[in-house]
């Protein structure tokens, strides 16, 4: 109870800076105006080896304003919410705009786009920020992890956080709508050693309602199955190999597409899709569908950062390519509207064959399987790829032995052409909802 008052209290004076904001605004500015003030409440913990290493509790808030005076821009941010301080801010901005370049794509969104009714997309499930909860949590994750196998020696640590926030967008046209959300989170990474063979990894939760987190106990055990599944790793020979990327870094797989159709790649003519929209660029079954409106969705918004409603869309169908991902101005420069995805995607969910991870690797037989990826090796210009990978040999759909030191690399086009399947076994705890994939053939650097 003492938290919901306390975010009442709050949301109504985010409330209240924004709408101080624009008739501010009104009175001192001649131009158009938007106001975005975001406010986060939470705590994080971290211990290791059972020894609480840090609290942090978390009351961070920040206003921005933007104003267009005619084609120029100024953008200002603070911590300062009051009346002294917003006026200062909204001069500045003009201020900024009247020394910037004209630039005649910018301005706010047309307003048929606005969103003056955001949807209740319910992302609010707050629960009292414990520390003493919170530190048992993560307390039960190591010490199951321990108690797993007698070869996990060490911990990286383990972590968990609670926050709710809240967002309250207006601009001069008369929007003025809000949300919030909370989010959970849990982390631990253990490490395991066998002979002269010493290895880490990690695994996470992440959700809206804090009783949808893995239960600590579980997550500590699957962290110290997957440390105890990397031991004694090997490297293998240079070679080309069909290759499958698990699950937990699918989502990866298809961020750089997120990359390759933003506006600003787009207009800039810095993308290797850049004659590709409504093209083939996946295999016919394959279909990513946006949906911002899932209920306690991860990437669920009534409205992007510029105020655009949010909409449920195809970004691939049957293959092929349905649109860029774009927000006012880079809409503006390709003679195009904004899609609502300013500041980013909102639950992409990739459609699968309905078969289970097992069956996948029957279908592969013999191949990499992909864990973990390292490096930033994408070059969405040329659509070049090239990433160090952890993973597991496969041999007869079964997994044979660990391995590392390995180099994966292809071009994106001709990986994203080569996807045999993707699994059923999806990953909820990203804004990409994926299984894993099969991809035909890769090079693979090793001895």
């Amino acid at each position: 109870m003492k938290l919901i008052n306390q975010i009442n209290t709050e949301e109504n004076l985010l409330i209240n800076t924004v709408n101080n904001t624009l008739q501010l605004a009104k009175k001192i500015a001649n131009c158009s105006v938007e106001v975005f003030v975001k406010k986060t409440i939470g705590i994080n913990i971290n211990i290791r080896n059972n020894i609480v290493e840090n609290i942090e509790f978390n009351s961070d808030g920040a206003l921005f304003i933007t104003v267009y005076n005619k084609f120029s821009k100024g953008s200002v941010s603070s911590r300062d919410f009051s009346i002294n301080g917003i006026e200062k801010m909204l001069k500045i901005a003009i201020d900024i705009s009247k020394h910037s370049s004209s630039d005649f794509f910018s301005g706010l969104p047309n307003i048929e786009l606005l969103c003056f009714h955001a949807d209740e997309l319910d992302l609010f499930y707050p629960s009292e920020l414990n520390i003493k909860n919170g530190i048992n949590f993560a307390s039960i994750v190591e010490k199951e992890a321990f108690k797993f196998d007698k070869r996990i020696i060490n911990s990286e640590g383990s972590f968990f956080s609670n926050h709710v926030t809240m967002n309250v967008f207006g601009n001069s046209l008369g929007m003025l709508e809000k949300y919030k959300s909370t989010l959970y989170s849990a982390y631990s990474c253990m490490i395991a050693k066998e002979k002269n063979s010493m290895q880490r990894d990690f695994d996470y939760s992440t959700s809206r309602k804090i009783e949808d987190l893995e239960k600590p106990d579980i997550l500590g055990k699957k962290t110290a199955k997957r440390a105890i599944s990397r031991l004694c790793s090997k490297k293998i020979n240079t070679m080309k190999s069909a290759v499958v990327f698990s699950k937990e870094i699918s989502s990866t797989f298809f961020s750089y597409l997120v990359s390759a159709i933003s506006g600003d790649n787009v207009y800039r003519k810095s993308t290797f899709l850049l004659n590709d929209l409504k093209r083939k660029i996946f295999p016919n079954w394959l279909n990513i569908l946006e949906n911002p409106h899932i209920k306690q969705g991860l990437g669920s918004k009534p409205f992007d950062n510029e105020g655009v409603k949010t909409t449920v869309k195809y970004i691939v169908e049957n293959g092929i390519l349905k649109t860029w991902l774009l927000n006012n101005y880079n809409a503006r420069r390709l003679g195009l509207i904004s899609t609502g995805n300013s500041g980013g995607i909102h639950n992409w969910i990739v459609s699968n064959k309905n078969i289970s991870f097992k069956e996948l690797l029957k279908n592969m037989n013999t191949g990499l399987l992909v864990t973990e990826l390292m490096g930033q090796g994408v070059d969405i210009i040329s659509g070049n790829y090239s990433q160090g990978a952890i993973g597991f040999w496969i041999e007869n759909g079964i997994i044979q032995y660990p391995v590392n030191e390995i180099t994966i690399s292809g071009n994106l086009r001709n990986m994203w052409n080569d996807i045999l399947t993707i699994s059923n076994d999806i990953d909820m705890r990203n804004n990409i909802q994926c299984g894993s994939i099969l991809i035909s053939e890769m090079q693979i650097s090793g001895n």
